[in-house]
């Protein structure tokens, strides 16, 4: 686990605590947050009682563990359900579910990673890592490697350096020359494709969400499973993924975000 770097200020050194409890993705014990943590150890001990006070983080006094809290469940919400595109894609993704009953995900960049902001479960539910609200790897995952593949030179220059490029199955792609050679590839089909590279048995196409002036905004996906369909067979869907990234795209034109002083303005894509 790579060390969280030392922030200043109380809200930093509070945020950056708060990325290593979470970065465990399990209840953690005071020692393992010590262990990563830049700071001292009566400082660290008094973000953490800090944090468990305002309700970001839950302590169990019996098993002497911390965990993510309730308040910043519901901050995560708000956020992922107040997000750009996420409240104008809704029906957008609903009306794609329906048709091809399938599962849907609406994403956007996090950095060098993937935010899931919407699902849809397919109509006979499958069990998989994406979740709204999940963050998720770039570099193996359709949503990913479709949004990736619209970034300018200089982002991708930046951006690709960070991905891990750990092997999750035998159909990862778990090298920068690897993935450029197939972002290439998408930027020509206009698509992606998850070969189960993220999971064994999750396939799924998925395509960028773009402004009229091409501008990356998402990417949303279809996702199922290789017992039950082929690629070849979501392949087909690629002209229903491409009218659902429009129809979000046109309708985020028309999503109003509030300025610096509170004053609704439309937003420019």
């Amino acid at each position: 686990m790579d060390t969280v770097r030392k922030s200043s200020g109380t809200v930093g050194k509070a945020l950056s605590v708060l990325d290593l409890v979470a970065s465990f993705e399990r209840p953690v014990r005071f020692n393992d947050v010590l262990e990563v943590s830049p700071y001292p150890k009566a400082t660290l001990y008094r973000i953490l009682q800090n944090l468990v006070t305002e309700g970001v983080l839950a302590f169990d006094r019996e098993w002497q563990t911390y965990a993510l809290g309730v308040r910043l469940v519901r901050l995560a919400h708000s956020a992922w359900t107040q997000s750009s595109l996420a409240p104008v894609a809704r029906p957008h993704l609903t009306a794609l579910s329906q048709a091809t009953g399938e599962t849907i995900h609406l994403a956007q960049l996090d950095g060098p990673h993937v935010l899931y902001l919407d699902k849809r479960d397919a109509k006979r539910r499958v069990n998989m890592f994406s979740e709204a609200g999940k963050v998720g790897p770039a570099y193996c995952t359709g949503v990913g490697k479709a949004m990736l593949a619209h970034l300018s030179a200089d982002e991708l220059d930046r951006i690709l350096p960070q991905q891990s490029y750990h092997r999750y199955t035998p159909s990862t792609i778990c090298s920068q020359q690897e993935l450029t050679v197939e972002l290439q590839q998408i930027r020509q089909d206009g698509f992606a494709l998850d070969r189960e590279d993220h999971e064994p048995g999750i396939i799924c196409v998925a395509v960028p969400v773009l402004s009229r002036s091409s501008q990356l905004m998402g990417a949303i996906s279809i996702t199922s499973t290789s017992a039950r369909t082929s690629l070849n067979k979501l392949k087909k869907f690629v002209p229903d993924l491409q009218h659902a990234a429009s129809q979000v795209a046109a309708a985020a034109e028309y999503w109003r975000f509030p300025d610096n002083q509170g004053t609704p303005e439309k937003m420019e894509i």
